[in-house]
């Protein structure tokens, strides 16, 4: 679980996001970070033990993404995310591929699994796969394990059918996706609950067959 502390420091980061008031406040970062870690090291041998694909002598440091922005093309200057980023890839970071990602901020935390924004001839294949095993898709995704926890996030989506589809397609909602992730909202009080490592770990179960059929549609 994360303790309280850790919450309340990416809270004030938000209020405070300058280069200043971050360096005065080092300490509590460190603890902050540390406490992430322990999290993520109670974590990666659940996912280990669900998907054989990761490996469980992943070091929690490498999925823990960066606090500090890069600022360079961004409009927002603050140096600071006013989040924790874990981002749990077989392929490690930077890698495109299916993976799971968890979101640490005050008020807006989730769990995250699938492939984001995949390259052109990727989307397609994953298209291509839910055409032509429409079934199996539909199935994974109404299970009931899988929407008792996550729903499918409809951000990323084309307006018009996807080229090659017809806008009569029966799955034609699923084809204009341009990322395919299943989003697991938590609150606040959970990551603070002994029981957050079983619940994260009956999520990872869930979103399992999701994660394999992706995996399986972009190895094509």
């Amino acid at each position: 679980m994360i303790k309280p502390e850790t919450l309340a420091f990416i809270t004030d980061v938000a209020q405070n996001n300058t280069r200043e008031w971050f360096a005065e406040n080092k300490g509590r970062y460190e603890t902050a970070k540390d406490d992430v870690l322990a999290f993520v090291d109670q974590l990666i041998p659940l996912l280990a033990a669900v998907d054989p694909e990761f490996s469980i002598d992943t070091p929690a440091k490498k999925c823990l993404l960066r606090i500090y922005r890069d600022v360079r093309f961004s409009k927002n200057k603050d140096p600071y995310k006013n989040n924790y980023g874990i981002s749990f890839n077989v392929k490690g970071k930077g890698i495109p591929d299916p993976g799971y990602y968890l979101h640490i901020q005050p008020g807006q935390c989730f769990l995250g699994a699938g492939f984001w924004m995949p390259e052109a001839p990727v989307l397609k294949k994953i298209r291509e796969e839910i055409d032509y095993n429409t079934s199996e898709f539909l199935n994974i995704i109404h299970a009931k394990s899988f929407e008792n926890t996550f729903k499918l996030s409809q951000e990323d989506k084309l307006k018009n059918a996807p080229k090659g589809y017809e806008v009569d397609h029966p799955q034609i909602e699923l084809l204009k996706l341009k990322s395919f992730i299943a989003i697991y909202p938590l609150k606040d009080k959970e990551l603070l609950e002994a029981g957050i490592v079983d619940k994260l770990k009956t999520a990872f179960e869930s979103v399992y067959p999701f994660i394999l059929f992706l995996r399986n549609a972009v190895a094509q």
